[in-house]
């Protein structure tokens, strides 16, 4: 009897130590799940993290705004405008930026221009373009306190301006591309069409910065040559065309314009005066041999704003300081010619581009219209 309560008690004691460990075992399966699930979770957690992080790095995309005014309504003007535009919107697809460009055209209104700039300040632009002198002096005086970087189009003479201290070292924050024109090689396209005229017509605008220097080098090449000259000036459109009539009264054998952006603006009015008088104009850019003038010698205006906006691009991307970033020049070797004008004045443009080429890089053909986009319609 003893020995089965024994037994029993044995067999009892057994059991109970079966379940426990039974009990344990399952006790730990749960929590080794449970320690999984948990894993797995913050894994999933961190999968879910990194996709979103990398997402928002996919979708930030760099942004910049700049403000371009341009100074008037002309062929070269318009043509360099539309070159810097083309060539952001390139920069943007290649480096994957968006650049929002704020335009406007003061029309050579002072007071429209200042408002202009004042407009780009209020919405603090990252950065002003001011094509043509006089939009790019009013910036740099509109900036001279927050050094908003300023880039210029199209100014001829920077340094006289006063718009930087050298073209290496411009020294603020200002820099652009200069169109400054070689007046001597303009001067002896004149003789070697005509080597024996004896009088000269000089017309441009006495108020355009432009024009300035251009013509002290015309009157010093003149005076050394021992060739006389006539020079009528204008503002206005009205002007420029009674200055045209006169210079035409004056009975000069050719008329020299600069890069002068009054008589550029006119020159669709007055080239028939000239054309019909058998007097050859000569000037400063090939817009105004667009515009009717026999010839416009200078730089590639659409090429200057391609090369204006990598300038732009750089200074914001790359954070160039206008300071130490040098002024673009070009080489403006080439003479355009309008050879419906040429044939007007019964000139050969075989003859012509023959004595032409040894004092510039290369001739080129254009006839009469509006804007540069007439001739690709």
């Amino acid at each position: 009897m003893k020995l089965r309560n024994v037994f029993a008690m044995i067999t009892a004691a057994a059991m109970t130590l079966s379940l426990a460990a039974c009990s344990g075992q399952s006790t730990a399966s749960s929590t080794s799940s449970a320690s999984s699930d948990s894993s797995s979770s913050a894994a999933s957690e961190s999968s879910v993290s990194s996709e979103k992080s990398t997402a928002s790095e996919e979708s930030y995309s760099a942004s910049y705004t700049i403000g371009i005014c341009n100074y008037v309504d002309d062929a070269s003007l318009n043509q360099i405008v539309e070159n810097i535009n083309a060539r952001l919107a390139e920069i943007e697809s290649e480096q994957g930026i968006t650049i929002n460009v704020k335009y406007d055209n003061c029309n050579a209104d002072a007071n429209v221009m200042n408002q202009i700039i004042a407009n780009f300040a209020a919405d603090n632009v990252d950065l002003m373009v001011g094509v043509a002198t006089p939009v790019a002096m009013a910036m740099q005086s509109a900036t001279e306190d927050s050094k908003t970087p300023v880039v210029f189009a199209a100014v001829s003479d920077p340094v006289g301006a006063g718009l930087v201290a050298s073209l290496e070292e411009p020294g603020s924050n200002v820099t652009g591309s200069s169109d400054n024109l070689d007046t001597n090689s303009v001067m002896n396209l004149i003789f070697a069409q005509n080597p024996d005229a004896k009088k000269i017509g000089l017309l441009y605008d006495v108020g355009q910065d432009s024009s300035t220097a251009a013509i002290e080098h015309a009157k010093a090449y003149l005076d050394d040559k021992g060739v006389e000259y006539v020079e009528r000036t204008a503002t206005t459109a009205e002007e420029v065309a009674l200055a045209a009539q006169a210079l035409v009264s004056d009975g000069v054998d050719a008329v020299f314009t600069p890069t002068d952006n009054t008589i550029m603006k006119a020159e669709l009015a007055i080239y028939e005066t000239f054309a019909d008088a058998g007097i050859p104009h000569y000037t400063g850019a090939d817009s105004f041999a667009l515009n009717g003038a026999f010839l416009g010698y200078g730089v590639d205006y659409a090429n200057l704003g391609r090369e204006t906006a990598d300038m732009i691009a750089s200074i914001l991307t790359e954070g160039k300081d206008p300071a130490t970033t040098p002024v673009i020049t070009f080489d403006n070797g080439t003479a355009t010619v309008n050879t419906e004008i040429c044939e007007k004045l019964g000139l050969d443009f075989d003859t012509v581009s023959e004595a032409f080429a040894p004092y510039c890089t290369r001739v080129e053909e254009i006839t009469t219209a509006e804007s540069f986009s007439d001739l690709e319609s």
